[in-house]
């Protein structure tokens, strides 16, 4: 939500219960579900435009009093009260935040489309209203008379720094200007993810002709008749632009003509001239984002972002990005050199092109490594890959999970664990939601249903969702994941365990900077492939058999292949995000697509290699979240390859001291110390790029 008083909260107030409105509607009174869970199975669409207005309404209320208190402003009159308000409008929203992720309609979007510009007055009612910024000041203006501890203090200049980057200290007239980009901005980063997801919906690749199917995997093949069945078209096969249905194809398809097909299909989203076209929606946006950083007395966009992050200024961002792009490249164009042999083997003359990538790579793979994915997959069954992460944090942590069978879901596929300490106290819930589906954006992220915290004095245990897009299974037959899926499950079940582990009293200091945020989730990525753990779980799916040494090896061998290409499309990512929010203007006839071009030729980037997002789909910085920011999962990658540094020169990948100093300066303090600060606690220095370019083998 931004600010501290929409920070995801959920449960009631300490001094009051929801109740007031709809007795039918279940967000207005007290769950009487099992752990306080939302109770999913009777909430529906009509049940969150009331409770939002009715939590609105609270929360304006709960501020008046703040504003008209008689009392002098004092650290618990107005800081904490106001990092306690708006209770109820956050126990929904978090809600209607999740589901329209994971399960929207046509209903929840245009839903979605009313609330956003209720939604961005309200926030701006509270951040610009002058007498709560004079409280707010008065009481950070004597911070060095209070006696707080450092969550305390951290709560205040938090909040109060929040209220200064919301345009609290602005002139009413730029505070009106503020107050129509705000909305402006949220509305177009609203449409350009619902356009995203119209233009991966709509795309469809039909065959008919079994002959057309040659070189695919047998598991690949059969979910495609199973989606062509669900599309009525029986006897057929569809394939998809979810991730789970293009990558394997490009990525084994003998077909040339039809892989160029669906590439096409998928680098052309949002860009195809009709109604979910995002390339106007990209150039307003762009404006306006700097409109408000000069409104905010910044230079460029980029500058207001990164004031606030680890990285601080955008030069930062770009020495570490051409830091990595360098030798990224070179690794790249050492590749293109093995797959246009490969290629020309294979009796095709000319240029090798992006639909060829995926395709010759797994060839080269195989040629020199002896390594096929299909020969992976069977060791790598859902389930077990998710046993192997369970057993990881348990060694790790100490921490065990239980499935939960009869308790509310937030879909029907999802599936929900007890999490419990090493000394069997309740930690919180955690949800999972592995297949993709319709109503479910592209990618995998962890969210939360509800945000850990203390009421009374007692903690109140956070409900963590992960939510992935894996190959879904064919009828009858088990999920098999690729070494991809695998890291991403541990990768997101990373951020999890941040959510898990937090122990904070106040909402305004449970988060990190963007760019620390993902070194939880991409530390855990580290265990993946090692053999302890694929002792664990890379068992045969049919005969329970460990995956041979031999494979094991092999697959350690080639982890570093490839990583010309996938270092090069995510640094190009990054440089275009950047390159949009360091500009100083933006002219009204802004061409987005030679934008993206002359950002591509400055770095001499391979034609065969695009961003891994485009302008027109790149819902990390267009849709929010990540604008500006795109860079921050190599930045937390310098301090997760230097963090799993330490576990190996403990001697232990599970080496306990070191996990627990993890935990201790790293998971569980949210944002009450610097992000730095945090990192030099754990490792006992700064960190360097140096294991980050070896593990991905660039030097």
């Amino acid at each position: 939500m931004g600010l501290t008083f929409l920070a995801g909260a959920c449960g009631m107030s300490p001094d009051k219960k929801a109740g007031t409105g709809d007795a039918a509607n279940p967000f207005l009174s007290e769950y009487t579900t099992p752990f306080g869970v939302p109770p999913f199975d009777r909430i529906t669409i009509d049940d969150y435009k009331p409770a939002i207005l009715q939590g609105m309404a609270e929360q304006k209320k709960e501020v008046e009093a703040i504003v008209n208190e008689t009392a002098e402003p004092d650290f618990e009159n107005t800081i904490v009260a106001l990092d306690q308000s708006g209770q109820l409008l956050s126990r929904v929203y978090i809600v209607f935040s999740g589901q329209n992720s994971a399960n929207t309609s046509d209903e929840m979007q245009a839903l979605s489309r009313e609330l956003s510009p209720l939604m961005s007055a309200h926030r701006d009612d509270i951040s610009l209203n002058p007498k709560l910024f004079a409280r707010i000041k008065a009481v950070y203006d004597k911070r060095g008379e209070l006696d707080l501890n450092r969550e305390q203090a951290k709560l205040l200049e938090e909040t109060y720094r929040n209220f200064v980057r919301g345009g609290a200290s602005l002139p009413e007239d730029r505070q009106a200007r503020l107050r129509e980009l705000n909305s402006e901005t949220a509305m177009l980063q609203l449409s350009f993810g619902q356009n995203m997801l119209k233009e991966t919906n709509a795309f469809r690749l039909t065959i008919d002709s079994r002959d057309d199917l040659s070189g695919l995997p047998d598991n690949l093949i059969a979910t495609a008749a199973e989606d062509a069945r669900a599309a009525g078209e029986d006897g057929k096969w569809v394939f998809t632009l979810q991730n789970p249905s293009i990558m394997p194809f490009l990525q084994f398809s003998d077909r040339r003509d039809l892989r160029e097909k669906i590439f096409t299909g998928y680098i052309s989203r949002g860009n195809n001239g009709n109604e979910a076209d995002n390339k106007e929606i990209v150039k307003k946006l762009v404006k306006a984002r700097l409109e408000k950083a000069r409104l905010m007395g910044y230079e460029h966009y980029a500058a207001f972002a990164l004031d606030d992050r680890m990285a601080k200024n955008a030069d930062n961002v770009y020495k570490l990005l051409y830091e990595v792009w360098t030798p990224a490249l070179a690794k790249a164009q050492t590749e293109l050199a093995d797959l246009q042999a490969m290629m020309k083997k294979d009796g095709i003359d000319g240029e090798l092109k992006g639909w060829d990538w995926r395709y010759y790579n797994e060839k080269v793979m195989k040629a020199r490594f002896d390594v096929d994915e299909t020969a992976v997959r069977p060791y790598l069954q859902l389930e077990k890959v998710r046993e192997g992460m369970f057993y990881v944090a348990n060694k790790l942590y100490g921490i065990t999970f239980t499935e939960l069978k009869d308790i509310p879901v937030p879909h029907e596929d999802a599936v929900a664990f007890e999490c419990r300490d090493v000394d069997g106290t309740h930690l919180g819930l955690l949800y999972m939601d592995y297949f993709p589906r319709a109503s479910k954006r592209g990618g995998a992220w962890c969210g939360s249903y509800r945000q850990q915290t203390y009421r009374d004095g007692k903690r109140v245990a956070p409900l963590v969702t992960i939510v992935c897009n894996f190959t879904k299974p064919a009828a009858g037959q088990p999920a098999l994941l690729s070494v991809d899926e695998a890291s991403t499950m541990f990768h997101e079940f990373g951020h999890a365990l941040h959510s898990l582990f937090r122990d904070v009293h106040y909402y305004g200091v449970a988060g990190v900077p963007r760019d620390f945020v993902e070194l939880p989730s991409q530390v855990m990525e580290h265990w993946v492939l090692e053999p302890e753990v694929l002792k664990v779980y890379a068992k045969h799916y049919l005969t329970g058999e460990d995956m041979p040494a031999e494979l094991v090896k092999k697959l350690e061998e080639s982890s570093k292949y490839g990583q010309g290409f996938a270092t090069a499309e995510y640094v190009q990512a990054s440089i275009l995000d950047m390159d949009y929010h360091v500009l100083t203007d933006v002219s009204d006839d802004l061409d987005i697509l030679r934008f993206e071009a002359e950002s591509m030729n400055r770095l001499h980037a391979l034609p065969q290699i695009p961003p891994r997002y485009r302008s027109t789909y790149f819902n990390h910085t267009m849709g929010g979240g990540y604008t500006a920011g795109y860079y921050s999962y190599m930045w937390s990658e310098v301090l997760d390859a230097d963090a799993f540094e330490a576990y190996r020169e403990a001697g232990d990948i599970f080496d306990q001291a070191t996990a627990k100093r993890f935990r201790e300066y790293v998971l569980t303090p949210g944002g009450i110390d610097d992000a730095m600060e945090m990192y030099r606690n754990f490792r006992g220095k700064e960190p360097d790029t140096t294991p980050l370019l070896k593990n991905r083998g660039l030097k």
